[in-house]
């Protein structure tokens, strides 16, 4: 008798389903995709705060399509004078230190008090594929369900830093939209964490204890810009660990001179995973925005933000029309085979492109 092979690996015979159903439903799907909604429409939906509308402005302003761009422009205009009612947060710290995870636990926490709070998370880009996992709504799998809650991954793109180039845009939205805490979380490579501060008025540092990230990970500068940090997953065997690094933390910031803001950064225990420690971080940024507010420092950096960005617009448009200029193209290409061929340094062919503006 012969024997039979068997594999573990099988195909099984699916449900069939009806050719034309399948066919309609991809039509269907494409349509929709390709409908385009009038910016008016978009405006009157995100003011009414629906989610959908304000998804797909996101999605315009993120596009590089120059009427999408257009687009854009109209509907932020007639948001701008709904936005800066939120109060604006910004989360760093290194990969593995539970942003995520923290960023959940402390969102839940606001929608339960009553807040609507959106979350912006910038996933790095690929520097080969220039792709982005965008998980961030898988890992905020329960925040992503609360109805009071919105969550919105941008891939960082080209933007220094990991900070998506349509941020600041985007805020603007997310406010005009109803939204009273606006979350932005950093992609924790050290580098971001600048721009965001220009953009939020409370910068949240989150560390771990015994991680190394004292000397390694967080830097100077980063601390110098911390309103506050909080020392994440104390809990367990991690608590004791976790109040040494609180106590460091605490000596550290009192060699930093003191803010403008005449606020004195703090230092808390927290774990995101037990929910503990959420609501004194909350109560801590509500004290923080009353001491701003009244000695005039919150409007002062917003206004000090403002025109930051209005130079990093300026920057990036040109930066823009610079390089889709068809005669500047053609005169990169040769210099670029010139700089290939030693025939010119790059100090020289960028000072005669810039020239031929």
């Amino acid at each position: 008798m012969a024997k039979i092979n068997k594999s573990a690996l099988s195909e099984k015979k699916g449900v069939s389903v009806s050719e034309t159903t399948n066919a309609n439903s991809i039509k269907s799907y494409k349509e929709n995709r390709k409908t385009e909604i009038a910016p008016d429409t978009l405006i009157e939906g995100i003011l009414k705060k629906n989610i959908t509308a304000l998804g797909r402005a996101i999605t315009l302003i993120e596009s590089k399509n120059q009427k999408h761009t257009n687009q854009a422009k109209t509907i932020i205009q007639a948001c701008l004078p709904h936005a800066n009612k939120s109060i604006r947060i910004g989360i760093t710290g290194v990969p593995g230190v539970g942003k995520s995870t923290f960023i959940e636990a402390f969102g839940k926490h606001l929608t339960d008090l009553g807040k609507r709070v959106a979350v912006l998370a910038i996933d790095p880009s690929s520097s080969i594929t220039k792709g982005s996992i965008l998980g961030d709504k898988t890992r905020m799998e329960q925040l992503a369900r609360n109805d009071r809650a919105f969550i919105r991954p941008s891939a960082s793109g080209e933007s220094l830093g990991g900070v998506a180039r349509t941020t600041r845009e985007t805020i603007i939205l997310c406010e005009a939209a109803g939204f009273d805490v606006i979350l932005i979380e950093t992609v924790g490579v050290g580098q971001s964490e600048i721009a965001v501060h220009s953009m939020v008025d409370f910068f949240l540092l989150l560390k771990l204890s015994g991680a190394g990230d004292e000397l390694q990970g967080i830097k100077r500068g980063i601390i110098e810009m911390a309103d506050a940090i909080a020392i994440n997953k104390a809990d367990g065997d991690n608590l004791k660990s976790a109040k040494l690094a609180q106590t460091e933390s605490k000596r550290a910031l009192n060699l930093y001179p003191e803010k403008d803001s005449q606020w004195q950064p703090r230092v808390l225990l927290c774990s995101a995973i037990n929910n503990k420690g959420i609501d004194a971080i909350w109560q801590m940024i509500l004290e923080y925005e009353k001491v701003t507010t009244k000695n005039g420092y919150f409007e002062e950096k917003r206004n000090k933000q403002s025109e930051y960005w209005l130079i990093q617009t300026i920057e990036n448009q040109l930066n823009s029309r610079f390089f889709q200029r068809p005669d500047i193209k053609a005169e990169l290409e040769k210099h670029l085979k010139l700089i290939r061929e030693n025939k010119t340094t790059a100090f020289a062919a960028a000072e005669y492109l810039l020239g031929l503006e």
